[in-house]
């Protein structure tokens, strides 16, 4: 911890090819005091079946962890976990996933007390290196809860190589994203008479940069693996300097939150669904969108919203709730008087762009 500031980094960032294949040899030369502690590897049960063997090999290296399948990935399930933590004594836990692994295992983590090493299987968001887990509560409905970084990260770039296009391009979207939401921290900022954290605006905004302006837009090549965990991890790091997800989350979030909690029947992934909200917070903001529709599908994300099955209705009732879905979080929406025959035209545009 800094001694000026209260805000954690992770001991060790590692963005290997095979990383996984010496997990340990790259834990043990940045956390050399973990060697013998009581370890548990948290994942679900697709993952266990689809990488057993490396799953196995990964346990004998931590000493013969255990390897726990978690069930939801919600607040119970967290505390659930958490509490066997502290009752089995387990001093290590080691989150194998996508985002809704690395979210449980990272909360069951920090209420217990225990040192989080990540290893993520997909690059789907930057809930990877953040200090926040998003978890569900009741219903459809979800909180972002505070937590604690992890002490490590080791992505593989095999590993996220081989993983569904679909989340790699989540992980786009999400970073691309940031280009709404930092404007909107912004205007925030001048609402609340407070100013914008420099340090964490600009690792946030390097992120962004190094994603949008990449010259590599193979998705699949490790080169722009290792540029994509960066970013994603980038943004992590700035919300933990800010101490909020203000640099990573503004209006296009809370498009987000509305179709998960109001319209669960459209299905896209989180990182989608910001991409898609970054469009219309970029029109509200008064800027233009098209390069931003231009980089999201030179990635090959659709922006279409008819593609996601989102109706006219579905697509302006969204933005008419956004609002709601996080109260008192000031973006561009607060300035903004949204009307149905607009929010119609922003659909049309993004539908034959």
């Amino acid at each position: 911890m800094n001694q000026y500031t209260n805000f954690y980094l992770p001991l060790c960032l590692k963005v290997e090819e095979d990383a996984f294949l010496r997990t340990d040899e790259i834990i043990a030369a940045y956390l050399p005091e973990i060697k013998g502690q009581k370890t548990i590897i948290i994942s679900e049960r697709f993952l266990i079946e689809t990488y057993q063997d490396k799953l196995q090999e990964l346990s004998k290296d931590f000493g013969g962890a255990r390897i726990y399948e978690m069930g939801q990935a919600d607040f119970d399930e967290a505390v659930s976990i958490a509490k066997m933590l502290c009752v089995q004594d387990y001093k290590i836990v080691i989150g194998f996933g996508g985002g809704r692994v690395l979210d449980t295992a990272k909360y069951a983590a920090y209420i217990s007390k225990a040192v989080y090493i990540c290893l993520p299987t997909t690059l789907s968001n930057d809930s990877l290196a953040s200090p926040f887990s998003v978890l569900g509560t009741v219903g459809t409905s979800r909180k972002t809860l505070s937590c604690k970084i992890p002490a490590a990260i080791v992505v593989d770039t095999t590993m996220i190589g081989a993983a569904p296009e679909s989340q790699t391009l989540s992980g786009i979207g999400d970073t691309i994203a940031k280009h709404t939401a930092l404007f909107d921290w912004k205007i925030a900022a001048k609402h609340a008479g407070s100013h914008v954290d420099d340090f964490a605006y600009a690792i946030s905004r390097m992120g962004f940069d190094s994603v949008y302006h990449c010259d590599d837009k193979d998705i699949k090549s490790k080169s722009f693996i290792r540029i994509l965990s960066r970013a994603l991890v980038m943004g992590g790091l700035a919300m933990e300097i800010a101490g909020s997800s203000r640099p990573c989350s503004g209006s296009e979030h809370l498009f987000c939150h509305a179709l998960e909690e109001y319209h669960p029947k459209v299905r896209l992934s989180h990182g989608i669904g910001v991409a898609l909200g970054s469009v219309g917070a970029c029109i509200f903001q008064g800027r233009d969108e098209r390069p931003l529709l231009s980089v999201l599908r030179t990635y090959g994300i659709d922006t279409n919203p008819a593609s996601y099955g989102m109706t006219k209705d579905v697509f302006a009732d969204a933005w008419l709730r956004a609002s709601t879905t996080r109260p008192g979080r000031i973006t561009i929406l607060d300035q903004t008087k949204l009307d149905r025959s607009w929010l119609d035209e922003i659909y049309d545009r993004m539908v034959e762009f």
